[in-house]
């Protein structure tokens, strides 16, 4: 007889989870492009800047944030969905998650850094994005869209 295994490996989870990934997601895709499609060029997943952040412009001193609602804990509707099983282990991760980035904005800010970071709830409506990136971009001073990072 077999040993008991106490979390059975479901395969369709299992691919599910490795498709998830942590660059090039869509919502950092749909902000690099429209970034893009406005002139602005960039700098991608800086590894020696706090927090590994997803878009660097080094001439501006800013840097934008494109975080999974989910991931980060958002306060929308998405974000304060609970995971439906091993929530054990992902309410304190996507605590840490909210930590962590907290922590790398200061650190951020304490080296002169502008920080943005954008929410994907807050990426549909396209006009309102292209404005908020461009003033961001084109001002002085730390500006979040939608709530404070934290």
């Amino acid at each position: 007889m077999l040993p008991k295994i106490a979390n059975p490996i479901d395969p369709v989870r299992s691919a599910t989870m490795r498709a998830v990934k942590s660059k090039d997601t869509g919502p950092e895709m749909t902000v690099r492009r429209l970034l893009h499609s406005l002139g602005y060029r960039y700098r991608l997943h800086r590894k020696d800047l706090p927090g590994n952040p997803d878009l660097v412009f080094p001439s501006r001193r800013k840097i934008i944030f494109v975080h999974g609602c989910f991931w980060h804990g958002h306060h929308c509707a998405r974000g304060r969905r609970k995971p439906k099983t091993n929530a054990d282990y992902w309410l304190p991760k996507i605590a840490r998650n909210r930590e962590r980035h907290a922590v790398a904005v200061k650190k951020l800010k304490a080296l002169h850094w502008d920080v943005l970071t954008l929410w994907e709830c807050k990426l549909k409506n396209v006009d309102f994005l292209r404005q908020h990136l461009d003033r961001f971009l084109q001002r002085d001073g730390d500006h979040y869209f939608g709530r404070t990072a934290s």
